[in-house]
């Protein structure tokens, strides 16, 4: 093996001569990056080491980067993995890599989750407030590196559903929001980029490390803020745990207040959050698009492209009884000009195809019917593989199996009528119509409730399929 062979002599300035590399293994996780295990054995005895290694690209900071905004961040108190060396180059693995100290404790968030129900009740507590201790660390650390990259968030999303060709009517109608309602700048500091659970090790119920750096930038600190609190890393716990599924978001913004010593704006802060829930839903959308476009075919891919629902749904909670994207009173305390449009004459749009005859509905082949075919194929991977399985071909097959549940559930499915009246009832044939008008700003001004209950509708009907039942829990406004 490459690594096995070369990284003793890459260790050896750091280490000395007479490096062994010894249980050498891949890590799961890391779409971008693989992370692998190691223990080095030196003459003065064994370390655990991590290595993570992959290609340069136009996304993820350089390898020297990360080590350089992790060593800010350690001297500004944040906890992070001690680096032992890191390059750019790919000269000596093959690709540029990063080495560092292995932190004990857990990733795994249900893993947390059982470390916390041992304790004395107070464990989610106190990891919350770390957690906003080390996020208000980062937030003070030295942010004048050159390679540190800042954007506006809001374009760059934008640009990257665009860059795709796709989007849905929840989607036009969170950007369109998003943009009349922006808040006031607040001052830049160094932003993670991906400060959520899964990306911190837990050792008990404290917080050990901040891991995964590759997105650190430039930027706000309700960016942060916000991506910790978005409804899928908490990862299925009530929505009373919405910080990260530890506890409340209130509890943590105060905790953050008193350790960065600065006020949080909640205002600022949902507008943050609900950019935030839409930047997971192009994620998820992005996600599938590796698959689609076969650059990475991965059923785990394909299956998180189906989730873009559930984050419309939370956008959806979020935007309810918000002031709609034509509001002038509000468009103009974010600084936005008036200038709303009505919708117009609905006359000229066009009537409301059929919807096509669905696959199960076809009596051509016979039986077993699609549907039926591809509920014994899920119940094949649901009972036998995953019993004579373990590890990544495991979870796959779970995965496998939920996706094909999917698929069932949309193949047994007639076309729901309430989707064709709530579309007609704002004028539109259908969904691409509904998008292509919000963007263009023709919405603006009409009243609120009405399309957003037309998009709940929309989206109801795709979660029934996608994640029946995610539409039960009402998610608060923070």
């Amino acid at each position: 093996m490459i690594l096995q062979d070369r990284l003793p002599a890459v260790l050896s300035p750091v280490l000395g001569t007479g490096v062994a590399i010894e249980n050498l293994r891949a890590l799961t996780g890391g779409a971008s990056r693989s992370t692998w295990a190691f223990d080095a054995v030196t003459n003065d005895g064994r370390r655990s080491l991590i290595l993570r290694i992959g290609p340069p690209d136009d996304v993820h900071a350089g390898m020297e980067l990360e080590a350089r905004v992790q060593a800010a961040a350690a001297a500004a108190g944040a906890p992070v993995p001690p680096i032992l060396l890191a390059t750019n180059s790919p000269a000596a693995l093959g690709n540029p890599f990063l080495i560092c100290g292995e932190i004990k404790g857990e990733t795994i968030v249900r893993r947390i989750e059982r470390q916390l129900q041992k304790g004395d009740g107070t464990g989610r507590a106190r990891l919350l407030r770390q957690c906003a201790q080390a996020l208000a660390a980062i937030h003070r650390a030295d942010a004048d590196d050159p390679g540190l990259a800042r954007e506006d968030q809001l374009t760059a999303w934008r640009e990257r559903l665009d860059a795709m060709g796709d989007t849905t009517a929840t989607f036009e109608w969170g950007f369109r929001w998003l943009a009349a309602h922006r808040t006031p700048p607040s001052p830049p500091v160094l932003v993670h980029g991906d400060y959520r659970m899964g990306n911190l090790i837990v050792d008990g119920s404290d917080l050990a490390a901040v891991l995964d750096w590759e997105l650190v930038h430039i930027g706000e600190a309700y960016e942060d803020l916000a991506w910790f609190c978005i409804r899928a890393w908490r990862f299925g716990a009530p929505a009373s745990r919405g910080a990260g599924g530890l506890g409340s978001i209130e509890s943590f913004l105060q905790a953050y207040e008193e350790a960065s010593g600065t006020t949080v704006d909640r205002v600022a802060f949902h507008w943050w959050l609900v950019l935030a829930t839409l930047r997971w839903g192009v994620i998820c959308r992005h996600q599938a698009e590796r698959h689609l476009s076969g650059q990475v075919r991965s059923v785990e891919l394909a299956t998180i492209g189906r989730r873009v629902c559930e984050t419309e749904w939370d956008l959806l909670d979020l935007l309810d009884g918000m002031a709609p994207p034509g509001d002038d009173a509000r468009r103009a305390a974010a600084g936005g000009g008036a200038g709303q449009s009505d919708h117009g004459d609905d006359a000229g749009r066009v009537a409301a195809r059929e919807p096509a005859q669905t696959a199960s509905g076809d009596p051509l082949h016979g039986r077993p019917t699609a549907a039926e075919l591809v509920a014994a194929v899920a119940e094949f991977l649901e009972r036998d593989v995953r019993e004579a399985t373990s590890g990544q071909v495991n979870f796959h097959a779970r995965v496998a199996a939920n996706a094909l549940r999917t698929v069932e559930r949309e193949l047994l499915d007639g076309g729901d009528p309430d989707v064709r009246a709530a579309l007609a009832g704002l004028g539109f044939a259908d969904e691409a119509g509904l998008a292509a008008a919000i963007r263009a700003g023709e919405l603006d001004g009409r009243t609120s409730p009405d399309v957003t209950a037309c998009l709940r509708t929309l989206v109801r009907h795709r979660l029934a399929v996608a994640h029946p039942g995610y539409d039960s829990e009402k998610e608060p406004v923070p």
